[in-house]
């Protein structure tokens, strides 16, 4: 007998407003004694209620989207599209792309040989100037509908892509001054969007440009591949049901030439707008219907939904594993897949929301065998497999994995077994043996051969591991991120050779290994990052803790190890500078493996607080889509563990969170699992079982539990103490779990929110008294910002010193003595701030009493003057006083933001970095209208945000 399977990790609505029984849910009365319980599900709940709960999580705009990450995003996992305010323009930009279109050039690499490529944007061009929106993002539909304004009428809105045939259909219903509204196709160049970073390669020939036709009224644009292959986008515009609607798909083939035709088929045999929009509405309400989580705060429980509806929009199981920008692409350094972290974090959370049919790994991974072989040098290849760090989706690119003693640029050699445990994670949730003795045994096999070609015994016995490569830390033997995950192949391989009745020759080489492998190098901070290496510098990855999270090989209910764990997530956590979203998205799971409720929680918010953008989206130098995800998986970790064979149910419950339900959560061993607390108290918890699994379970119920059958025979049960209990399910068959004494109420509803929140979006602008912000990045003359990603695209003072984009307010926004200035943090290359030339700048009509901005100026202060012009053609002049950015405030300014170092073009200088909050009076009774720069020479001020502080009624 082999060790088990190491520790892995994985009615309703009504609103927050209703009872369940006005939200139209099936109340299940308390039974006599002798009675079953009735069965727990959503079965009754009606559309209408659904409707409504997830209306209070809808995404809402009372001012125009800037931005990508600011604006409405739509997706079916290929075809994706995100919607803002054209840039330079006065139209609505629609984002059109998809996630198979890339380039199929691999010995040009991951940054451009195998890049997503863009397809190009369709604008809605109005008659007037845009003068206000008011859009809604519906969950519960997967559709963008709202109102823009303009100064010439009003056009009504709402766009969704349908999920079935992977149509985008943008439909307008214009007022009479808006007629001539119009929606235009405008292909873009297909080149990688790392161009933002640099030039393409010398010997890297562009491709072509595209070509446009019309056939049989529609409009077909063919973008030609040097590689061979095509991606064809067909669009057209009918009246529709008093509506002018424009559908529009797209197709790629490669090396295929027949693109032209898919994406013309789909076009021309696309329904009415009434029978695609009733298509595309059943298989979201089917989807949002799986599962089911409610929690008291207002914030979370919209972001979580919202990433569900992210999730689904971006993937599926046919589809691309994603890039990290997901199926929408912008520009960026990174457009391809990353699978040093990214892809895994991206799909987490298909697990326990019942999503599996999102999930491509499993997929990927068995269809794309050889590539995994041709990844590695040739000696590796007759016996094992390897992934490289960055891939498009099907794993190719060039180069080979790292192996020790051998020089490469992507130097991880465990990225595969790292991959595997996701598809092992999906054989765990659904117990599909097919996945496991068709992917994840026969591929984690070879994937363990390779780490066998470079372990060998010390002088102490132990086998150890040369110097191998840590995600994005370093070089280190016995690196903790390898041990790891060698650890968990041996025992995943031992153990699944025992449920596959595979007598393999290298099981006793697996045995071997797993016992005498070294242990994790440790010192007095915890974790290091190997042998030698220890923590010592800010770090966004939580590699070097893989044996804790996700692993769970150390973990929390082994007494002796929990000391260890304590200090390495305090010590790594604590080291500020380089910390990223997912790095408290990791903090938050943690602390759930933990137990502690509360600091997860803490760590949810801060990644929120900090780092989510108005619609939930992050990014980092470039868009990245697994982080805000990962935020999901963090708030699954809270509610419902299943790892090491048990089940535990509201394992991490922050105390504040006196009220939550989970409904049909899929735990390991295809357990679908519901549960209801109330006033801090677990009134009952039901399992179903899909595979007819052992069934351990953590119930967390109050004093004696008690077992009854939801129908049928009552199952045998069996208290093994420390509130687990086992129970013997056969497949189809579930249990109520519920304290002995009590008779709860079976039902599913939605809790009452406690800490409310405002909707995610862009709401209006603030009301009397309050701060007004000015519209700058039109003016943005200046990038003074790099990431440590790449410091060589900015230059604040002349000489290629910058701030670091890490240590600057990362969502738009920034507030300071109660003003909320606009702050641009964006993706690499963005333009964030003014140099004073003698601009002139308009700023919103109204009267206002005070000009706030927020500025440094570089190589010295800055003593000068601008000039504020009001609507009745008089002037004022307001002085300009900015201290210099390394140095503290001359001028009587506040440090609104403090950087520790600043970036050179040679890399992180410890010499701190501010940015100042300057004042100056304006004349409260009159309407401002503009404001004019000075022409300065250096020392030069810099504005990144402008605000006006309207006087108090």
């Amino acid at each position: 007998m082999t060790k088990p399977l190491p520790p892995s990790r994985r009615g309703f609505l009504g609103g927050v407003l209703g009872t369940a029984a006005a939200a139209g849910i099936a109340q299940v009365p308390a039974e006599p004694a002798a009675a079953e319980p009735a069965a727990v599900g959503l079965r009754d709940m009606t559309d209408r209620a659904w409707e409504r709960f997830l209306a209070e999580q809808d995404l809402r705009w009372a001012r125009l989207p800037r931005t990508w990450y600011e604006g409405p995003f739509l997706g079916d996992g290929f075809l994706g599209s995100m919607v803002y305010q054209e840039p330079g323009g006065k139209g609505l930009r629609f984002t059109v792309h998809h996630s198979r279109v890339q380039d199929h050039r691999p010995q040009f690499g991951n940054e451009w040989g195998v890049a997503r490529l863009p397809v190009g944007n369709l604008t809605l061009e109005p008659v007037g100037e845009i003068t206000g929106v008011d859009l809604r993002l519906d969950l519960w539909n997967a559709e963008l509908r709202g109102t823009i304004t303009t100064g010439k009428g009003r056009i009504g809105l709402r766009a969704f892509v349908e999920s079935g045939r992977s149509l985008l259909a943008v439909a307008v219903r214009p007022s009479e001054g808006e007629r001539g509204v119009r929606l235009t196709f405008r292909p873009s160049k297909a080149i990688s969007p790392r161009t933002i970073r640099e030039d393409p390669p010398k010997d890297f020939q562009l491709n072509p440009d595209p070509g446009t036709r019309t056939e049989g009224g529609v409009t077909l644009v063919t973008q030609p591949m040097v590689a061979g292959g095509q991606t064809a986008t067909a669009h057209r515009e009918r009246a529709d049901d008093g509506e002018r609607v424009l559908y529009l798909s797209v197709a790629h083939t490669f090396p295929d030439t027949n693109a032209e035709r898919e994406a013309l088929d789909a076009v021309r045999s696309a329904p009415g707008i009434t029978r695609l929009t009733r298509e595309h509405r059943t298989w979201w309400h089917r989807f949002y219907r799986k599962s089911f989580i409610s929690v008291p705060d207002g914030l979370l429980q919209s972001f979580y939904w919202i990433q569900l509806y992210k999730l689904a929009s971006a993937a599926r199981a046919e589809a691309p594993i994603m890039a990290t920008t997901g199926p929408w692409l912008e520009p960026t350094p990174w457009p391809s897949v990353w699978n040093n972290l990214n892809s895994q974090l991206e799909y987490w959370p298909v697990y326990g929301s019942n999503h599996l049919e999102l999930d491509p790994i499993p997929r990927s991974l068995k269809t794309y065998q050889q590539t995994l072989v041709s990844a590695l040098r040739p000696e590796f290849r007759h016996d094992s497999m390897g992934l490289r760090r960055s891939t498009d989706a099907q794993f190719d690119d060039a180069g080979y994995v790292g192996a020790p003693g051998y020089s490469s640029p992507d130097p991880e050699i465990g990225n595969l077994p790292w991959l595997l445990h996701n598809a092992w994670l999906t054989y765990r949730h659904s117990m599909d043996e097919r996945v496991l003795r068709e992917t994840v045994f026969p591929i984690l096999r070879r994937a363990m051969n390779y780490y066998l070609h470079f372990l060998a015994p010390g002088d102490d016995g132990r086998l150890h591991l040369p110097p191998t490569f840590s995600p994005e830390y370093g070089t280190a033997p016995d690196c903790n991120y390898d041990l790891a995950l060698i650890r968990w192949s041996c025992r995943t391989l031992l153990d699944s050779a025992e449920r596959l009745g595979v007598d393999d020759p290298l099981a006793p080489r697996w045995k071997e290994v797993f016992d005498k492998l070294v242990d994790y190098p440790v010192d007095g901070n915890g974790f290091m990052v190997g042998t030698g290496v220890p923590f010592a510098k800010s770090h966004r990855h939580y590699s070097h803790m893989l044996a804790v999270y996700p692993l769970y090989l150390v973990n929390w209910e082994q007494p002796e190890n929990r000391d260890l764990i304590d200090r390495s997530l305090k010590h790594w956590i604590g080291f500020e500078g380089a910390l990223r979203g997912y790095s408290f998205t990791g903090a938050s799971s943690i602390s759930a493996t933990m137990g502690r409720g509360d600091d997860a929680l803490k760590y949810l918010r801060e990644f929120v607080a900090r780092f989510a953008q108005p619609n939930t989206h992050y990014y980092e130098a470039g868009p990245v889509i697994e982080t805000p995800l990962s935020g999901a998986q963090s708030l699954h970790d809270m509610l419902c563990q299943s790892w090491g064979g048990t089940i535990r149910v509201f394992p991490a419950v922050p105390g504040a969170w006196r009220d939550v339900t989970l409904h049909d959560f899929r735990a390991e061993g295809a357990f679908l699992v519901s549960a209801v607390r109330k006033d801090g108290v677990t009134q009952f918890v039901r399992v179903r079982s899909l595979a007819g699994e052992p069934c351990r379970l953590r119930h967390g119920l109050p004093g004696k539990p008690v077992v009854r059958a939801a129908h049928g025979r009552p199952p045998r049960w069996r208290d093994v103490g420390g509130g687990t209990i086992e129970i013997d399910l056969a497949r189809g068959q579930e249990a109520v779990v519920h304290a002995e004494g009590t008779r709860p109420d079976l039902v599913i509803a939605p809790v009452r929110v406690t800490v409310p929140a405002q909707p995610w979006g862009l709401g209006p602008l603030p009301p009397s008294g309050q701060a007004v912000p000015v519209e700058l990045a039109g003016h943005f003359d200046n990038d003074g910002v790099t990431s440590e990603f790449y410091m060589g695209d900015g230059d604040f003072d002349g000489s290629g010193n910058t701030y670091p984009a890490a240590a600057l307010p990362q969502t738009g926004r920034v507030t300071d003595d109660g003003i909320e200035f606009l702050f641009v943090n964006d993706v690499e290359g963005t333009k964030n701030n003014l140099t004073a030339s003698g601009q002139t700048i308009p700023v919103p009509a109204g009267k206002y009493a005070r000009l706030h901005l927020l500025g440094a100026s570089d190589n010295g202060n800055t003593d000068a003057t601008m000039t504020a012009v009001y609507a009745d053609g008089s002037t004022a002049t307001l002085p300009l006083r900015l201290t210099d950015w390394k140095s503290g405030p001359a001028y009587g300014e506040s440090e609104a933001i403090r950087a520790p170092q600043h970036h050179s073009r040679t890399g992180a200088k410890d010499v701190k970095v501010a940015i100042f909050h300057q004042k100056a009076d304006l004349d409260p009774a009159k309407e401002l209208k503009e404001l004019r720069l000075p022409s300065l020479p250096r020392p030069r001020p810099h504005l990144f945000a402008v605000s006006l502080e309207r006087p108090r009624s």
